[in-house]
């Protein structure tokens, strides 16, 4: 038998959740006593001389390197592993930032061959699957699609850790709601969204278990069919849209790619892995190079 009376309470947290919590705060707490600008370099900087090296981020940037990129020097592969992990921290800062970062990055300048595409489906209630990858900060696109009047709707896989995940989902909604999380019930809601002639946002460069496995950058990654499988059923267009950090640091340019064609989910994925593969050999310092990607020669 158990205690009914116990069954609403929230789980406890565990002393290691409540301490990462704890030192995220201070420092986000610290970084809110600086002006935006100093605010977000400080922070970067801490990501890349303190974070990365301390949380093991430079080993698995290193082997990833090594794997898809071995002709990158040593000198390239060290200024990677400090770019890398600053621009992450950038980019948390920066959305846990609120209005300033809303501010600073709303009028944003929008480019490519999809944003008439995009418009066009905003003004007529087309239904638009939107494929970003962890790259720049793609919080900054979700700022300037919203200014210009375009109803997205995002997912996010929720955290282990409860309490920083109650203060992330926070700040990723008053960016942008809504939000929901990668649950049965959350995708319900996404679909609705989606269904009622709205735009989802998806990202596409995870690793999953059960995907198919398609090239990206020269090597084989296991990847989800999903987004090209909702845009077909739901005959919504599929569009890779990208926020491009500038070299200030701070600002950014929208990139929304043409749309890719309605074919079958395995040809249209395979565009969107292209899409990302080049992005990301353009830019390498801004992509998330932590991620495991690609499942063989990686630390553990």
């Amino acid at each position: 038998m158990t205690d009914s009376g116990n069954m609403d309470r929230p789980e406890p947290v565990s002393w290691k959740h409540w301490l990462e919590d704890r030192v995220t705060a201070v420092l986000l707490g610290f970084g809110r006593l600086l002006p935006y600008p100093a605010r977000i370099a400080t922070i970067g900087w801490i990501g890349a001389h303190v974070i990365g090296p301390l949380a093991g981020l430079r080993t698995r940037i290193r082997a990833n390197l090594a794997l898809v990129a071995p002709d990158l020097s040593p000198a390239e592969v060290e200024h990677l592993c400090r770019a890398v992990p600053g621009n992450m921290a950038r980019a948390i800062a920066e959305t846990f930032s609120g209005d300033a970062f809303i501010t600073r990055v709303r009028h944003s300048p929008i480019e490519g061959a999809g944003w008439q595409a995009l418009q066009d489906a905003r003004d007529t209630g087309q239904p638009v699957v939107l494929v970003t990858a962890h790259f720049g900060n793609y919080d900054a696109a979700r700022v300037v699609l919203r200014e210009a009047g375009c109803k997205i709707a995002g997912i996010y896989m929720p955290m282990a850790n409860k309490a920083f995940n109650t203060r992330y989902v926070a700040a990723m909604e008053h960016i942008a709601a809504p939000v929901f999380p990668r649950d049965r019930a959350g995708l319900a809601g996404l679909l609705k969204h989606l269904r009622q002639g709205g735009m989802i946002g998806l990202v596409a460069d995870h690793y999953i278990t059960h995907g198919e496995l398609i090239d990206f950058m020269g090597e084989p990654a296991r990847t989800a069919l999903s987004s090209a499988e909702i845009a077909l059923k739901h005959d919504a267009l599929l569009v890779p849209v990208y926020a491009i950090r500038q070299p200030d640091g701070l600002s950014f340019r929208i990139r929304v790619e043409a749309p890719i064609p309605h074919t079958d989910p395995l040809t249209m994925t395979k565009a969107l892995n292209a899409s990302v593969e080049a992005l990301v050999r353009a830019h390498m310092d801004q992509w998330m190079w932590t991620h495991k990607r690609w499942k063989r020669n990686q630390p553990r």
